[in-house]
């Protein structure tokens, strides 16, 4: 899709550009066109075509509005939803609202612009207000229809090829990230034996070191055994956090401030797996760690329906390092919510003098846990 900005780009450079093309390229078609139309007062076509192009460029105000209204409302409101009741309704809704704002530009622009470029039309006895309502209804849908089912063609298959390619890559990135799991691999079973072993040596002689030991193990069963999960349920990624910032403040002995306001009740919401995690990390990474004197940091999560909002913030030293980039982590986080949260996501970086500030809007799923009684299974129902 990079190879194409014109066509698929969202900045709005691309965007105006590809607009204006579009209806400069209707405007031109439809006055060329519909100049072909008997002449009006034994006009030659050359003497239509000014006219014609004057009325199209009027025109174009309902077709304009017909176009929008599809693509921007119709269409990711409700046909994408699969809501096709609605979707019918407010596509009749549209075509009359389109062609009353047609009638109206027909009796109070176009009309009155032919009569002051033909004067000699006032001699004649004009149609009656009924006739000249019903023509520019037709004039301004005769157009507005194909255009408008055009515009909307275009969206939709934009709309179908880019989620496509969004799809490749994900299995592309979901084949490398297996691939350079299998490289690393450690057996589990090994792995959590020798961290319970490490555990109970250091329980009675080194009680921080055993904490820390219990903690990691907690954070790598998280990894290794609810991550290979599109989704998880939001309370075990909020705990993640919680336990990473734990042994991150251990480090920092009574040092660290840290302020946390994390619900404890997220109900059935759901979130890709270590999501959040990288933009914990780097506070820590590039933040607090060149503090030297009060660390301190910041997490806020509330919950709001479907949507959660993070706002994630920590202290900086004053002379920092120079760096070339907010880090690996938190280019792999934008690359995740752009393929996995598509106009679903709104992530903010602010990187001021002293503070370092992350806020994150997320639409999450909710997926509802049902235990049936008579098997001891779980039944995973999708509800958006």
């Amino acid at each position: 899709m990079n190879k194409y900005p014109f066509i698929f780009s969202n900045e709005p450079r691309y965007r105006i550009r590809r607009h204006v093309a579009f209806w400069t390229f209707w405007w031109l078609f439809q006055g060329v066109l519909y100049a072909f139309t008997p002449a009006r007062f034994g006009l030659t076509y050359s003497q239509r075509l000014p006219v014609s192009l004057i009325e199209s460029a009027i025109f174009l105000v309902a077709h304009i509005f017909l176009s929008y209204t599809l693509m921007y409302f119709v269409l990711p409101r409700y046909l994408l939803k699969n809501k096709y009741l609605l979707t019918a309704f407010w596509v009749l809704v549209a075509f009359l609202a389109t062609a009353a704002l047609s009638s109206l530009l027909s009796m109070l622009v176009v009309i009155p612009m032919l009569r002051m470029i033909f004067p000699q039309w006032s001699n004649f006895q004009h149609p009656s207000h009924h006739f000249t309502f019903f023509l520019g209804l037709l004039a301004g849908l005769r157009g507005g229809i194909t255009i408008g089912g055009l515009a909307a063609a275009i969206k939709l298959m934009k709309y179908w090829y880019v989620k496509e390619q969004r799809n490749l890559q994900l299995q592309k990135e979901n084949a490398e990230s297996q691939l350079q799991l299998l490289k690393a691999q450690v057996h589990p079973h090994f792995l959590f034996n020798t961290l319970n072993n490490i555990y109970s040596h250091t329980q009675g002689v080194a009680p921080v070191a055993s904490q820390l030991v219990m903690g990691l193990s907690d954070m790598l069963r998280f990894m290794l055994y609810e991550c290979n999960q599109p989704l998880v349920p939001l309370s075990k990624e909020l705990t993640l956090i919680r336990d990473y910032i734990t042994l991150e403040k251990i480090r920092y002995d009574e040092q660290f401030d840290i302020h946390l306001d994390i619900p404890t009740d997220t109900g059935n919401l759901h979130i890709a797996p270590l999501l959040l995690l990288p933009l914990v990390e780097n506070c820590f990474k590039h933040g607090t760690s060149n503090m030297l004197e009060q660390p301190w940091l910041s997490l806020q999560v509330q919950l709001k329906e479907d949507t959660m909002e993070v706002r994630l913030m920590n202290g900086k030293a004053k002379e920092k390092k120079p760096t070339n980039s907010f880090g690996i982590g938190i280019q792999n986080v934008r690359k995740r919510l752009d393929l996995l949260y598509p106009e679903k996501h709104v992530l903010k970086i602010m990187d001021e003098e002293e503070v370092f500030v992350v806020q994150l809007t997320l639409q999450l799923e909710r997926i509802q846990v049902a235990r049936k009684k008579e098997e001891n299974i779980f039944v995973l129902t999708n509800h958006d």
